[in-house]
């Protein structure tokens, strides 16, 4: 068992892909019921590749959405990260994992309300570690990336709902993650504000080399996507390529015709 002050989880040496999936199923129980969220789901996602993972409500995304992000276990079937089984992790081991590897965006932002805008971005850089003088350049360098350099000291009732969710994406790379999961990141916005965050994703995406994966019913989200992952009744129903729907990146208003057949 590791200890809080012991070594990381092990890192085998960097693959083609950032997650991998096998066979993953999740069942639970809703009283006498048993439900199949996921009934073996085998995906392979590439380095540096922007996901978005979509479907009908109840289809089974948010579950493997939140098996990806070591939020949930699977009941059989195994979810690899940079080729390390969290699945084995420990408690402690997951939580460094969280920490340094995978950052969230939330639907509701999730910003701490007592806190300010830079106060927001420190916080997992402190937990991970780093001296506060040290977070507070770097977080305030980030909320500069994300055109917030004017609100550093702004708190989340003082900021419009974009505003929140720009804090919320500088957050998610403050630890320089592996991973970028995003959870109907445009759910709470405005349509232009929508369309300014999807871009500012696909910037990042795109600066950084991160994997972004977003689990969304935003069909905005598929003219910046690489591949687009379909879920229904618990199972991969297709994966396409944005070639393959005829959307021009850029072009975002061309994706609302988009259909989820």
């Amino acid at each position: 068992m590791t200890t809080a002050g012991s070594s990381p989880p092990p890192v085998t040496t960097l693959s083609e892909y950032t997650v991998r999936t096998i066979d993953v199923t999740r069942e639970y129980r809703m009283g006498d019921t048993l439900v199949q969220a996921l009934k073996g789901v085998t995906i392979s996602i590439n380095r540096g590749e922007y996901i978005s993972i979509m479907g009908p409500s109840g289809s089974g995304k948010s579950t493997l959405f939140n098996m990806i992000g070591g939020l949930d276990k699977p009941s059989t079937g195994k979810v690899y990260i940079d080729e390390v089984d969290i699945a084995q992790l420990d408690a402690y081991e997951l939580a460094w994992m969280r920490c340094r590897k995978i950052g969230y965006i939330f639907q509701t932002f999730n910003l701490i309300p007592v806190m300010t805008a830079l106060e927001n971005v420190m916080l997992p850089m402190v937990f991970a570690g780093l001296k506060t003088d040290e977070a507070q350049d770097k977080a305030a360098e980030i909320l500069k990336r994300v055109e917030l350099g004017h609100r550093l000291m702004n708190k989340p009732a003082e900021m419009s709902g974009g505003q929140q969710q720009r804090v919320a994406i500088a957050r998610a790379f403050a630890n320089d993650p592996t991973i970028i999961l995003a959870d109907e990141p445009t759910g709470n916005l405005d349509l232009q504000t929508g369309k300014l965050i999807i871009e500012l994703l696909r910037s990042l995406n795109k600066e950084k080399g991160v994997t972004i994966i977003s689990a969304t019913h935003d069909h905005k989200m598929l003219a910046v996507s690489d591949r687009i992952l379909w879920i229904r009744d618990g199972l991969v129903d297709r994966i396409q390529r944005r070639e393959e729907l005829k959307i021009e990146e850029g072009t975002i208003e061309g994706a609302g015709g988009q259909e989820l057949h």
